[in-house]
């Protein structure tokens, strides 16, 4: 953990991407703030590493415009607060809550009518999995094969970030997997 810095010095940090100081601020200093966050605004489960990547970009987009207008009238952590629930209040909704029972794809069938348990299984591991916007992004890129952009788009977030979360849900799938095979 670093040192206790001035508002103005973390501020100076982000914009500069000083690794230490960004890792310090969003995952140590600001997670109770973060986690109180997640827990008003959403009404289903967030991924903390997948809020904390969202808002991040956000405040870094156009060489960190939102970093770069931070006043200092309000404390750092006062500005975030009211920055990130206003951000995150306008984009629950175009975020991924996947409470239906429909299957993404039509058939569990293959050629000779019989069901295809792997498919089973793999819904079966969706339905294990504990957030189910990971579940809903492996479907829509590895099963259904839409294109990142194309999902990006459709999630209101960068490809980068996709592919960020695609690799969480990745290595989240494979936990169930796991465990399910124990």
């Amino acid at each position: 953990m670093i040192k206790n810095l001035t508002d103005q010095e973390i501020v100076e940090g982000l914009i500069a991407r000083d690794e230490t100081i960004t890792k310090d601020f969003f995952f140590v200093k600001c997670r109770p703030l973060f986690i109180s966050i997640i827990n008003h605004v959403f009404s289903y489960e967030v991924d903390y590493d997948e809020f904390v990547n969202e808002l991040y970009v956000y405040l870094m987009i156009d060489d960190a415009a939102k970093l770069r207008g931070f006043q200092y009238r309000s404390s750092l952590y006062q500005w975030l607060k009211v920055i990130a629930i206003r951000y995150f209040v306008k984009k629950r909704d175009k975020m991924i809550e996947d409470k239906s029972s429909e299957t993404p794809y039509n058939k569990c069938v293959n050629a000779s009518n019989e069901i295809d348990t792997s498919l089973v299984d793999l819904k079966l591991l969706f339905e294990l999995m504990p957030n189910q916007r990971y579940a809903y992004i492996i479907k829509r890129l590895v099963i259904e094969g839409i294109e990142p952009g194309d999902l990006a788009q459709e999630l209101n977030i960068t490809a980068a970030n996709l592919y960020n979360i695609k690799r969480r849900a990745m290595a989240q799938l494979t936990r169930v997997a796991l465990k399910d095979v124990e």
